[in-house]
């Protein structure tokens, strides 16, 4: 809906500039520690492959194919994720429980979302749609993973306020020097932007960004099954959308793949215990 009033590149740069913006300024408000220096250019760096790429390229795709047909083409992230972390020096090695558990939640995403994107459109477009999203899903977990290796004493919430306002800024620029007609102002574009800011941004990605410090990859990458779910039932809640047994039975699946994976997964790291002398040191 937000694209009924911005072109995506106006979306991208207005919803996390805004999001980031308003993290920023109330983390400087209760004294928070901010990145700085190398530590703050790798943490941009991170948002812009995240959120620039993945989400970007989510948005260009929902511009060709049905928002159904493009959350199940997302639904390969956790794969993508656990893939790049495998192959990452150092990284999570593949385990087999983990899969089996995304494999099901997978199958739980494809039950819920089929529906919606067998509206197809032409066949080009379903193609350049799932190259595009692919694109995006891989950048995602490349930054992901990167951003799990940086060095940093900042709070995760704080990092994410970081990488969504540096996303953001790197597509506010091309958008305009793009010149005039990149918003169309309406009542329920705007809405629809808000709600993103808010619900999408402080608080989805925030939380995405704690997650990211805090739990193991293969954990933190189906976020991608739950997110349809959520969607599902806001559309219940506030637009009357159906919510029959076909649903509840999807959100049944997602629910186990995401108890498999919490259940059998492996355990985070252990945190590395700081001293003081540690601490002066990274000061």
């Amino acid at each position: 809906m937000s694209l009924e009033m911005f072109s995506p590149l106006c979306l991208l740069g207005t919803r996390f500039s805004l999001s980031g913006g308003i993290l920023l300024a109330a983390a400087m408000l209760r004294g928070a520690r901010l990145p700085r220096g190398r530590e703050l250019f790798y943490i941009a760096l991170s948002g812009v492959m995240i959120i620039g790429i993945g989400t970007g390229t989510l948005i260009f795709a929902e511009t060709w194919i049905p928002s159904g047909m493009a959350a199940l083409f997302i639904s390969t992230s956790p794969f993508w994720m656990t893939g790049v972390e495998a192959l990452w020096p150092g990284g999570e090695r593949l385990h087999l429980p983990e899969i089996g558990g995304m494999a099901v939640g997978l199958a739980g995403t494809v039950l819920l979302v089929s529906s919606s994107a067998m509206k197809a459109p032409r066949a080009g477009a379903i193609i350049g749609g799932f190259v595009l999203t692919q694109f995006g899903c891989l950048g995602w977990a490349a930054g992901s993973i990167f951003r799990r290796r940086i060095d940093t004493r900042a709070h995760p919430v704080v990092t994410g306020a970081v990488q969504q306002l540096s996303s953001g800024i790197a597509a506010l620029i091309p958008a305009l020097l793009s010149g005039p007609g990149q918003v169309h102002f309406n009542t329920r574009g705007f809405s629809a932007m808000l709600y993103l800011v808010f619900f999408g941004s402080i608080a989805g990605y925030s939380a995405y960004a704690y997650a990211l410090d805090r739990l193991p990859v293969a954990l933190v990458s189906i976020y991608t099954y739950v997110n349809p779910v959520v969607a599902v039932f806001l559309g219940w809640l506030f637009y009357r959308e159906p919510f029959g047994v076909r649903e509840a039975m999807a959100t049944g699946i997602i629910l186990m793949g995401v108890t498999i994976v919490k259940r059998f997964g492996r355990p985070p790291a252990p945190a590395i215990e700081q001293t003081p002398e540690l601490e002066r040191s990274r000061a």
